[in-house]
């Protein structure tokens, strides 16, 4: 699904049109999530579960910089 730019700036709408915009793109994005399959979501769950003990092992270090070398 393609983003169409709107036609007014999000700054000039009022709040009730807003949200509505908002709840719109929320239902596409649950729309998209409900027509994939069980193949897809079991490959992109493995994926983040990958990811997640990738940063969980991962150490932040930190060595300033000096010039004496």
């Amino acid at each position: 699904m393609e983003y169409k730019k709107p036609e007014v700036p999000l700054n000039m709408l009022s709040e009730p049109e807003v949200d509505a915009l908002y709840e719109k793109a929320e239902m596409d994005l649950l729309r998209d999530a409900l027509k994939r399959t069980h193949k897809e979501r079991f490959l992109m769950m493995t994926t983040l579960m990958k990811m997640n003990n990738t940063f969980r092992k991962a150490k932040i270090t930190f060595t300033p910089y000096t010039l004496n070398k």
